[in-house]
């Protein structure tokens, strides 16, 4: 399989953006309310991802516009259940009026790190999709509990690594208040997609290689160089 490339789109990035990153990834992973987005948003992401071939997917969050989605997760599994339902919902709606079908969901920020962390809020996480919207897939992190959980659920799984986001040497990523954590410079991010491509590792941030399996690989559109690096990665990928 080839490695696809995504990025989290819609998060108030101006337009321009959006449509530029868009004609680069093969699939895209829409924010739909939480912690960015809007009907228009979301509008004009999925028709910029029809016209341009690009898969597409839902991006829920924590609804925490303040902390953009990334502050501390304390939700039930009914909280989380009712959150995914109105906001991958959503967008499945926008989606299916304009002749566009939903590729798959990746949880935001919060979401994404606290069901890798607690298992109650996983096992919510992947019945939700079992349940509701049994033909998507789920982006989870490389290795991680959430892809070991999907597949005893028979819930289909891509793994995730990121090629603009530092790891640390247990394969988690380093958390984003901590230097070092975005990968900016154009040449250790190819050498990043290089390695993932060729052996299946990563450096993480003291120089340990780590194993990666990936079926995708993301970029966020809110790194600096978002765009600039994403050319850069589709050109490498074709």
């Amino acid at each position: 399989m080839k490695l696809d490339l995504n990025c989290d789109l819609g998060e108030g990035e101006p337009p321009a953006r959006t449509r530029e990153l868009m004609r680069h990834i093969t699939s895209a992973n829409v924010a739909c309310g939480g912690h960015a987005g809007d009907v228009a948003s979301m509008t004009r992401c999925v028709l910029l991802a029809k016209q341009c071939g690009v898969k597409l997917g839902a991006h829920p969050s924590l609804w925490s516009r303040g902390d953009f989605g990334r502050g501390e997760a304390c939700l039930t599994p009914e909280e989380f259940e009712l959150l995914l339902l109105q906001q991958v919902g959503t967008l499945d709606l926008i989606a299916r009026a304009r002749g566009v079908r939903l590729h798959h969901v990746k949880l935001h920020g919060a979401l994404y790190h606290v069901t890798e962390r607690n298992s109650v809020l996983r096992h919510a996480y992947l019945a939700a999709l079992r349940s509701y919207w049994p033909g998507l897939r789920a982006y989870s992190l490389a290795g991680g509990a959430v892809f070991q959980d999907a597949k005893r659920a028979r819930v289909e799984v891509w793994q995730e690594t990121f090629a603009d986001r530092a790891y640390r040497d247990d394969g988690k990523l380093v958390p984003r208040v901590e230097p070092g954590a975005i990968l900016t410079d154009e040449g250790e991010v190819m050498q990043r997609v290089k390695a993932v491509v060729r052996s299946g590792t990563v450096k993480s941030i003291s120089g340990r290689p780590i194993a990666i399996a990936a079926q995708t690989l993301c970029v966020h559109s809110d790194t600096p160089n978002a765009v600039r690096l994403v050319r850069a990665i589709a050109s490498l990928l074709r």
